[in-house]
């Protein structure tokens, strides 16, 4: 696709005359010779699930360990608010 060039020197035009600016060369393609979504199913669907499963035995541990770890404590927390009935059974 072919490239257009612009100088810098379009600034000073509009928003308040700011500083031209010179010597400075900007590339880019035109959005109407781009496609917007190439080979999303032939190339980045693959990609995302190579990266998810590179990753997901780094992150998936520390998330079960601090899971497993608030359930245990909710429900330790739950057990040591409440009186332990067997302590008054041979109260009169």
């Amino acid at each position: 696709a072919p490239l257009r060039r612009s100088h810098g020197n379009t600034m000073g035009i509009h928003f308040g005359n700011l500083a031209r600016v010179r010597h400075i060369i900007t590339y880019s393609l035109s959005p109407f010779e781009q496609r917007a979504l190439p080979n999303i199913f032939s190339d980045a669907l693959p990609n995302v699930w190579r990266r998810f499963s590179s990753q997901v035995f780094k992150i998936a541990p520390p998330f079960l360990g601090a899971y497993l770890l608030y359930s245990w404590g909710t429900q330790e927390f739950e057990r040591l608010k409440r009186k332990n009935p067997a302590d008054y059974e041979n109260d009169q």
